[in-house]
């Protein structure tokens, strides 16, 4: 379509970083950055700078006064240690004038006795010219904070006149229009991440603590194809012995504690490397390799199917071991599963499934051993392997089923509280989800991507 941006290459590297939106623990105010990129001359592309939803209401004009207002008491404060920068940085010029009538007594002695000064004195002169050298940048700042303190009451100023404007006006604005265009907005934004093509991980950063809670195994998690404001998150405890899964409405509710519903499965479940994908429940049914797909809206299950030859029940777990053997994930592509068999000599195998019938599609088989591998996760089709569950772990192989090749990396994950029992990616927060120790924390993972154009379609 040639209506699109003229900024836009055909082909246009960028490098996107992974965020979560309102992931933080407590609820947020005011503006958020949904996503952004750039073009190669620096310029900014899809970048949506938005209220959150919650405030398009008319408390919105509130909180902004809100925010202005600590806007300036904030200036008043750097006002404040502004002041008392230039009271230290006088004491410094006090220093410096006697430190200069120091220098104009010890000319005067030079000038009466040249001989027998110069030889004793010369260094010492020497020496207090060199002192004298840090005083200068000392008056350059002051000049510097005496200009900004000037800035900073003009700013003072300003935003005392927009909050009398604001007040005047409060209640002037049509809401339901402007939340209108931040749906437009977020509409166009979601148009222009589609164009993005899948990424390849460059680096995890993080994490960020959610919840301290269970034990010391565990899931928790999202569902990538969840629709528009369908935040559900499901919390399962323990890596045996357990069939209830708790849901929670939001990841407020998550966090606050505030069950929305429980569910009791027909099996037991064995490990924690369950995944929620397009509202149903993909598990590995207790000492078996069969895999099990349980409907949240009917609660009943839809399909069951056993993985050929797959290892189970502490065969070929992860290194820490807890029924590990079946790892059920996703990512942009689709449902995967990873496991290893007596076949592939204890090596991680790694199979597409049909979401609805959990029928094999396509198989692949790396040389990295199952039992040497602490987690994994899929992303765009390439799977990741950490070395280790513990403190140190790293990023150390990757597989890509686009090219049936491997390569080794070198990604940090930092292991803050040293034992990983359960790491995920989620396409949509295009963020690890992970259990760490009793602790449900998140990971941002920073992409390398390419955007197509209307002309790669």
């Amino acid at each position: 379509m040639r209506a699109r941006s003229s900024v836009l290459d055909p082909i246009l590297l960028l490098m996107l970083f992974g965020y979560y939106p309102s992931m933080t623990i407590g609820p947020k105010e005011g503006w958020q950055v949904y996503s952004s990129a750039q073009d190669a001359d620096g310029r900014c592309i899809c970048t949506v700078v938005a209220p959150e939803q919650n405030l398009c209401s008319r408390d919105a004009k509130g909180r902004q006064l809100r925010q202005l207002l600590e806007k300036v008491q904030n200036m008043s404060q750097s006002i404040e240690v502004l002041n008392l920068r230039t009271q230290r940085d006088f004491q410094y010029v006090m220093k410096m004038e006697n430190q200069m009538k120091g220098l104009r007594s010890k000319f005067r002695q030079i000038e009466a006795d040249r001989k027998t000064i110069m030889t004793r004195n010369f260094q010492e002169l020497k020496e207090k010219m060199d002192a004298l050298q840090p005083l200068i940048p000392v008056l350059e700042q002051y000049k510097m904070d005496t200009r900004l303190i000037s800035q900073f009451k003009e700013e003072i100023r300003n935003l005392s006149a927009a909050l009398m404007g604001i007040q005047e006006e409060i209640g002037a604005y049509d809401y339901e229009e402007m939340h209108q265009r931040v749906l437009s907005l977020e509409s166009r934004l979601r148009n222009c991440m589609s164009k993005l093509t899948c990424g390849k991980l460059m680096k995890i950063t993080g994490p960020v603590t959610i919840k301290t809670s269970g034990t010391r195994f565990g899931a928790w998690m999202t569902d990538p194809q969840a629709s528009l404001g369908n935040n559900r998150v499901w919390y399962m405890d323990s890596y045996t012995n357990n069939k209830i899964v708790r849901e929670f409405k939001s990841m407020d509710d998550f966090v606050s504690g505030v069950e929305s519903r429980t569910y009791n499965l027909p099996f037991k479940w064995a490990g924690t490397n369950h995944v929620v994908y397009n509202g149903s429940l993909y598990y590995n049914k207790y000492q078996s390799n069969i895999v099990v797909k349980y409907s949240f809206e009917t609660g009943r299950i839809l399909a069951q199917r056993a993985l050929e030859y797959a290892g189970f029940h502490n065969v070929y777990p992860y290194t820490w071991g807890g029924f590990s053997d079946i790892d059920l994930m996703a990512d942009e592509l689709g449902l995967w599963a990873v496991y290893a068999t007596n076949q592939n000599a204890g090596n991680i195998v790694i199979s597409q499934l049909d979401p609805q019938t959990l029928e094999v599609l396509k198989t692949w088989y790396t040389e990295y051993s199952k039992r040497n591998a602490g987690e994994s996760f899929m992303i765009c089709g390439t799977l990741y392997i950490t070395n280790s569950h513990l403190t140190g772990a790293k990023v150390y192989y990757a597989y890509s089923t686009k090219t049936s090749t491997y390569e080794y990396t070198d990604i940090p994950i930092h292991n803050q509280y040293f034992h990983m029992s359960m790491l995920d990616y989620n396409a949509r927060d295009r963020s690890l989800y992970a259990w760490n120790n009793g602790h449900q924390v998140l990971f941002n993972v920073t992409l390398f991507h390419i955007i197509k154009t209307d002309d790669d379609s």
